[in-house]
């Protein structure tokens, strides 16, 4: 008999190299977390030394330093947070790759940020307390410095409990509660802060309905028609036509303001003809990626990937525009005020405070934004491209209205009432559709239309669509940070009082 060939494993040796590539493996987990906070302070430490190139000749300089590493922390936070209300859906219906969801909307988050920040972050900076009822101008310095720390503390906190809290709730509070603290209750602009309030209010009503017409219009003429694929060929491009066309007549009218004045005939003349090139450029590409596609809703998905990521690019532009100003409009009225000999209520904010907050909320939701993305885009309710595709667009729709306004609305109040607004609106369509219920008469026979129809009552909970347990804690989440970032905030400013007044 031949002898066996000698073999080249062994056992042994590869017994520990499998020891080692598991620790390796576990020694990376664990180190992920701190690589993240790692390079969020070195973040930090860029902000200080890019606010140090334009203020080392300022009197008080070292505490403008000191504030733009707290709006860093802030527009990191920001970002992690809120980045779920822009790419969840669009993440949680698969149309697109957590990485590139990420990359999409770090790059539109600045854009929106850079271009149209300017008129909220006015709003934030000005607009809740009235600065000549503080005690003087570094007593104004330190509400908002008291406001950026309790704000980002909280929304950190709520972030890794994974809780999609409203960051512009939080600065608001933060703001209100440190000026309460500084001059009383005579200080707060009422009229200003209700009409704040009522924009929340309003915002996700306003989210979830616009979202559930979009649906409605969805499966109306494209979903439920007799030849689905022909229907979205026709109507996709209009689709986008919609988007683009709003779109530019916002950036046109409003985006580059601090560049150019367009009337807003004008802009809306833009925004037509955009409206008529989308159409006649997207139509013969469609029609491609429609070819020998089947006549069901999973081919629909492929057609709908596109608008998708335009609307979650759309809306990463609208909340860079928006949300910009909770990290930024504290730092500007810091800058505008660190001298204490005067207090000034300006509407001019730097460029370089600007560019720390929206490259501060890019790194914060590359860093640390996944988790909420999943919770958002996968837990509440089911999503598909369609059905994301309304909840983006709705969002942005609903964000972009109320920063031409100049309003600090909630994006994640926005964001989650709008894919509420999905949910219940198929569980209301699932029950009393005459038009579905018809085609399922027709695609499935009577007999098994009669089995699909009739539930118990037990089954007819079963098959909700929304979750509700993830509403009352989100909606929870959102009742007490207003007063818990109030609290903070004029805890933090009475131990400054002490200290540096």
């Amino acid at each position: 008999m031949t002898k066996p060939r000698p073999s080249l494993e062994k056992p042994t040796l590869d017994k520990y190299l499998d020891k080692v590539t598991l620790a390796e493996e576990a020694t990376h987990h664990v180190l992920r977390p701190w690589a993240g906070i790692g390079l969020g302070l070195l973040f930090m430490l860029v902000s200080v030394i890019f606010a140090a190139i334009y203020v080392s000749e300022e009197p008080k300089y070292l505490i403008i330093l000191a504030a733009a590493a707290v709006a860093g922390y802030m527009a990191m936070n920001i970002g992690a947070n809120d980045v779920t209300n822009n790419v969840g859906a669009a993440v949680g219906s698969k149309a697109i790759t957590m990485t590139t969801a990420l990359i999409i909307a770090a790059i539109f988050e600045i854009a929106g940020a850079v271009f149209a920040g300017g008129r909220v972050v006015s709003t934030i900076e000005a607009g809740i307390i009235d600065a000549a009822q503080m005690p003087s101008g570094e007593a104004f310095v330190w509400v908002m410095m008291a406001a950026l720390i309790s704000a980002a503390v909280w929304i950190n906190i709520a972030t890794w409990s994974g809780a999609p809290i409203s960051t512009t709730h939080s600065v608001v509070g933060g703001i209100l509660g440190a000026g309460v603290a500084a001059a009383g209750f005579s200080t707060v602009h009422w009229m200003s802060l209700a009409g704040i309030t009522a924009s929340w209010m309003i915002s996700p009503i306003l989210g979830g309905g616009i979202a559930a017409l979009l649906l409605a219009f969805l499966k109306t003429f494209i979903i439920y028609r007799e030849d689905k694929i022909d229907a979205a060929v026709f109507w996709t491009p209009i689709l986008l036509a919609a988007m683009t066309g709003s779109f530019a007549t916002y950036f046109t009218v409003i985006g580059i303001e601090k560049v150019a004045h367009v009337p807003m005939t004008q802009g809306i003349l833009i925004g037509v003809a955009i409206a008529a090139l989308t159409v006649v450029a997207s139509r013969p590409w469609i029609a491609r990626q429609a070819r020998g596609l089947d006549n069901r809703n999973q081919s629909l998905r492929k057609l709908f990937q596109i608008p998708l990521i335009l609307s979650a690019a759309l809306l990463s532009f609208a909340h860079g525009a928006n949300d910009v100003s909770n990290a930024v409009g504290p730092l500007a009225a810091i800058v505008a005020n660190v001298n204490g000999l005067a207090i000034v209520q300006t509407t001019y904010v730097p460029l370089w405070v600007m560019l720390i907050g929206a490259f501060g909320i890019s790194c914060g939701l590359l860093l640390f934004g996944p988790k909420l993305i999943r919770i958002v885009g996968q837990e509440i309710t089911k999503l598909n491209p369609m059905r994301a595709y309304c909840v983006a667009l709705a969002t942005a729709i609903t964000v972009l209205l109320a920063t031409s306004f100049g309003l600090p609305v909630s994006t994640t109040h926005t964001a989650v009432g709008a894919v509420f607004g999905i949910g219940f609106f198929r569980e209301w369509y699932t029950r009393n559709s005459k038009r579905r219920l018809e085609y399922v008469r027709q695609k499935t026979g009577q007999l098994d239309f009669e089995r699909r129809v009739q539930h118990s009552p037990e089954e007819s909970h079963r098959r909700r669509l929304v979750r509700r347990s993830h509403f009352m804690t989100i909606v929870a989440a959102w009742v007490i940070t207003v007063p818990i970032s109030a609290l903070l905030s004029a805890a933090v400013y009475m131990v400054f009082a002490v200290l540096f007044i």
